[in-house]
């Protein structure tokens, strides 16, 4: 019987199409040994695993220093960088066996240091930061303050075909004060953000009758809309269309099943709460 492996979540930043299609391929094919790992897409909400970055992409380099404690948030950069950040570095062109071999490193200082955390008692928390840094440390701290928003008030609202998920995220947020609801009807989600304070809408994109894209544009067209973030939930199976969800607002995706650290850290970042 073979063990299953938990996947680590890795997101690639700054490289070109084919490289990024290159290095994505390598990483699925990793060794039966050693971990496994998936690609966020670029929409996900999810925090990353692992971060592997393209060394001549500044503002991919700039997100970096966001990821905080290295240990915790480990990333890799993938050729020569104009800046030295301190990071494990491995030259082009990148071969599996270099790859996986830093890599499984970096998950491994990660797993004990996060063995380190829960021994000690402290909280895990996660990056909050909602968008990229600009640069390296180069703007303006005025523009970041100028960004920052006060926290939202409004309830989350999950679009599912049962209640089941709804009662999970109301479990673990419980201690927070946060409105959870739930609803498996388009109209009645319509007239829910229409004439209640909602400020997240999840909508599981495996409801039935749910067109999740029609369903973000009508949210947004009405004049409440603007202010409530739309997340869909998606699984690996789904054809999720990158550009027709930015087109009607979508403020980005989960991929399913979505881990409980994952969740809880999205919503932080979206209704701006405290870790």
């Amino acid at each position: 019987m073979h063990e299953k492996k938990y996947p680590f979540a890795v997101r690639l930043a700054g490289f070109s199409p084919l490289e990024h299609a290159s290095i994505a391929a390598c990483l699925a094919q990793a060794p039966p040994a050693g971990p496994a790992y998936f690609c966020l897409l670029d929409d996900s909400l999810q925090e990353p695993d692992l971060t592997i970055a393209s060394g001549d992409d500044v503002q991919a380099l700039a997100a970096l220093p966001a990821n905080g404690m290295a240990e915790l948030h480990p990333a890799l950069v993938v050729g020569q960088c104009p800046a030295e950040l301190g990071l494990p570095q491995i030259a082009r062109p990148v071969t599996a066996e270099k790859l996986f071999m830093v890599m499984a490193a970096l998950v491994t200082r990660r797993a004990e240091a996060m063995a380190r955390i829960m021994a000690s008692g402290l909280p895990f928390i996660p990056e909050r930061r909602r968008s990229p840094r600009l640069d390296l440390d180069l703007t303006d701290p005025s523009e970041y303050i100028m960004r920052r928003k006060s926290p939202s008030c409004g309830a989350v609202l999950i679009i599912d075909k049962g209640a089941a998920f709804r009662d999970h995220v109301a479990r673990l947020v419980a201690t927070r004060g946060m409105g959870v609801e739930w609803t498996d009807s388009a109209p009645a989600a319509l007239r829910l953000c229409d004439e209640t304070p909602v400020s997240v809408v999840m909508v599981n994109t495996a409801a039935t009758g749910i067109d999740p894209y029609q369903l973000c544009s009508a949210i947004k067209r009405q004049d409440t809309g603007a202010r409530i973030a739309v997340v869909l939930m998606v699984s690996c199976s789904y054809p999720y269309d990158s550009a027709r969800a930015r087109a009607c607002g979508v403020r980005g995706l989960l991929d399913k099943p979505i881990p409980d650290r994952a969740l809880v850290g999205a919503l932080q970042r979206l209704l701006s709460l405290p870790a």
